[in-house]
C-alpha cells in the first residue's frame, strides 16, 4: 500500500546545480568567524547545494555544549548574504521554528531524537501550519519505520508539501564499524511506500568517523538517494562537537569529485534489452522459489499434525542445528554469503514454528 503524501518535487524547492545534491557545514556553529569562514570555503568549491549548521544541540547529558543558540541565526544569515548559499538548521520545538522563520532560514530539519517523540513533532507541525517552507525529517534513533512515517505525515498534514526524509542510521546494541547502523532496508521500504519522497543520506552520523564517509556516500547514491548531508568544519581537530566525523571543505570537495552518480535506467537500448532478459530469468526463478517454499510449508503442516497427535514439542533443537549446519555448508559450496543463508533459514524456520503452533491449537481428531 502506497502512502498518500502531497509532496512537491525536490527541484521545486532545492534546485541542484551540480550532482549530487550536497548539504554541508559544521556540526555546530561555534563562533561567527568559524561558521562564515567554513561557508566561504564550501561555497568556493562550487559543489554545495545548501549550508547547514547546528545552533540548538540536543545533548545526551547536561553540561555538554548545547549549541550557541539564537545568535547563530545571525551568523548563518551573514554566511548566506556573503556566499549565496541557502541555509538550513535543526528545530526541536515551536520556539525554534518561530525564531528560524523570523530569521529567514530557508530549510528546516527535524532531528532523530525529535522524530522519536510524536508530541514534539506535532508541536513543530502546529507551529508550521500555514507556512510555506521546506522541511527535512531524520529517521528516529531506533529502527521504527512507523515513527518515521508518522513524523512525515504530521508535517505534511500541517500543509508542508516541500518535504524530504534524511537517513542518518539507527542505534544498535551490536558493535560495528558505524556509529549508527545504516539499515538501508528501512530507507528502501520508505521509498517503496512513497516513491515521490526525496531521501537524503547523512553519512556523518552513520559513520561517526570521516574515513567511512566516502563509502557510505557512494552506497547512498547507488541506492538512488537524492543526495547527502555531510558535516564540514574549517578545522575539525578543534571542533566543539563530533570532531571525528567532520571533513574540511577541501576534503569534502575531493570526496564529491570521486563519487559516481549513476542513473536508475540505462540510456543504451542494447543494455536495456539485456537487463530485461536477465530480469525475466530472475522472475522465473523467484516463482520457483515461492512455489518450493509453499511446498515446504505443506510438509511443515503435516509435521505439525504428527507432533500434535503424538504429544511432541514443536521446537526440537537438534533438528534445527542439523538444518543450519547442513544448509550452511551447502550454501558455502554454492558461494552464498553465510549470514544471508542463516537469516533466510531463520525466517523460514520462524514461519514453520508459527504454522505448527496454529496446528497445535487445533484439537486432535479422536476416532
Amino acid at each position: 500500500m502506497k502512502l498518500n503524501f502531497n509532496i512537491e518535487p525536490l527541484e521545486n524547492w532545492l534546485p541542484v546545480k551540480h550532482q549530487p545534491l550536497v548539504i554541508a557545514g559544521p556540526c555546530s556553529a561555534e563562533t561567527e568567524d568559524q561558521l562564515v569562514a567554513t561557508a566561504h570555503l564550501l561555497a568556493k568549491t562550487g559543489k554545495i547545494t545548501a549550508l547547514r549548521a547546528g545552533i540548538w544541540k540536543p545533548r545526551t547529558r547536561p553540561g555538554e555544549f548545547e549549541g550557541i543558540g539564537s545568535i547563530g541565526l545571525e551568523w548563518l544569515n551573514r554566511a548566506k548574504r556573503e556566499t549565496g548559499l541557502p541555509i538550513t538548521v535543526e528545530v526541536a520545538n515551536a520556539k525554534h521554528v518561530e525564531e528560524a522563520l523570523a530569521a529567514g532560514v530557508d530549510i528546516l530539519w527535524i532531528g532523530a531524537r525529535s522524530t522519536a517523540n510524536p508530541f514534539t513533532v506535532q508541536e513543530i507541525a502546529d507551529a508550521l501550519r500555514g507556512v510555506d517552507i521546506p522541511v527535512m525529517i531524520k529517521n528516529p534513533v531506533n529502527p521504527d519505520l512507523s515513527l518515521w512515517i508518522g513524523a512525515l505525515e504530521r508535517i505534511n498534514q500541517a500543509g508542508i508539501t516541500k518535504l524530504a526524509a534524511i537517513s542518518r542510521g539507527f542505534s544498535s546494541y551490536e558493535k560495528s564499524a558505524f556509529r549508527n547502523e545504516p539499515m538501508w532496508e528501512l530507507s528502501i521500504q520508505l521509498k517503496t511506500l512513497c516513491p515521490e519522497l526525496p531521501i537524503i543520506c547523512d553519512p556523518s552520523h552513520i559513520c561517526g568517523n570521516r574515513e567511512l564517509i566516502p563509502y557510505i556516500s557512494q552506497k547512498a547514491l547507488d541506492l538512488e538517494m537524492n543526495g547527502v548531508m555531510i558535516e564540514s568544519h574549517i578545522d575539525p581537530s578543534v571542533a566543539w562537537t563530533d570532531a571525528k566525523q567532520q571533513l574540511t571543505p577541501a576534503a569534502l570537495s575531493d570526496l564529491i569529485d570521486n563519487l559516481t552518480v549513476r542513473q536508475p535506467e540505462p540510456k543504451d537500448q542494447g543494455v536495456s534489452d539485456k537487463l530485461a532478459e536477465l530480469r525475466k530469468q530472475i522472475d522465473k526463478i523467484d516463482d520457483l522459489v515461492i512455489q518450493k517454499i509453499a511446498e515446504r510449508m505443506s510438509i511443515v503442516e503435516k509435521i505439525g499434525e504428527h507432533k500434535r497427535d503424538n504429544d511432541m514439542t514443536i521446537l526440537q533443537l537438534n533438528r534445527w542445528d542439523e538444518i543450519i549446519n547442513k544448509r550452511a555448508d551447502f550454501a558455502k559450496a554454492l558461494k552464498l554469503d553465510a549470514e544471508f543463508t542463516t537469516k533466510l533459514l531463520e525466517l523460514i524456520h520462524a514461519e514453520s514454528i508459527k504454522k505448527q503452533t496454529e496446528i497445535m491449537n487445533v484439537t486432535k481428531v479422536v476416532e
